[in-house]
C-alpha cells in the first residue's frame, strides 16, 4: 500500500467533479487500500478520490474509534435524505477548519462494493453525515460550500496566506 498526497484547499482540483468508475478491477482495489492508509495516517474519518487527485467516483470511510469498520462505495448515489442535524465538520482538504454545517440526519445510498455488486446502504447519525460530505467531493462541493458568504471568504483568505507561506 503507499500514501497518497491530499489536495489542500483553495486548489482547484478539489473543485473538479468525478467520473463514474466503469469496472471495479484489482486497480480499483489498489486505489481503495491506498486511500484507506491514507485516510487512516492523516488521521481522518472519510476520504474521497477527488482529494488525491484521482477522477474516479470513489469514497471511503471508516467512523470506528478502532479503524475496524472502513466502507467503500464506488459510484454512490444518495437516493432518499431525510431529517436534519446540524454538526460540526472538518475535512483533510482544509486542515484545521471546522464549521457546523446542516445535514440530513439519514440516507438512502447505493453504490457498487470493491467486488462489483450493488449495495444499498441505509444510514444516519455520523455515517450519514459523512457520506454526504464525501459524495460533495465527488461533484467539487467541499462542506463550507455550505458556509455562509463571509466564512467562506475568511477561510479562503486565510487558505491562500498559508499556501503563500508554504511556497
Amino acid at each position: 500500500m503507499a500514501k497518497l498526497e491530499i489536495l489542500h484547499y483553495p486548489d482547484p482540483r478539489l473543485r473538479k467533479p468525478a467520473n463514474p468508475v466503469a469496472i471495479v478491477d484489482d486497480e480499483v482495489r489498489t486505489l481503495v487500500d491506498n486511500m484507506l492508509e491514507t485516510m487512516y495516517d492523516a488521521p481522518g474519518i472519510g476520504l474521497a478520490a477527488t482529494q488525491v487527485n484521482i477522477d474516479k467516483q470513489i469514497i471511503v470511510i471508516d467512523i470506528s474509534d478502532d479503524r475496524s469498520n472502513p466502507v467503500c462505495l464506488i459510484n454512490p448515489k444518495i437516493r432518499e435524505k431525510s431529517g436534519s442535524l446540524e454538526t460540526e465538520e472538518g475535512c483533510l482538504s482544509l486542515p484545521s477548519v471546522y464549521e457546523k454545517v446542516k445535514r440530513c440526519e439519514k440516507v438512502c445510498v447505493t453504490a457498487l462494493s470493491l467486488s462489483g455488486k450493488c449495495i444499498n446502504i441505509e444510514a444516519e447519525g455520523l455515517l450519514a453525515v459523512c457520506i454526504q460530505h464525501e459524495v460533495d467531493h465527488l461533484y467539487g462541493t467541499l462542506f463550507i460550500d455550505h458556509l455562509s458568504r463571509l466564512k467562506r471568504h475568511r477561510i479562503r483568505r486565510k487558505a491562500a496566506k498559508k499556501q503563500d507561506t508554504n511556497k
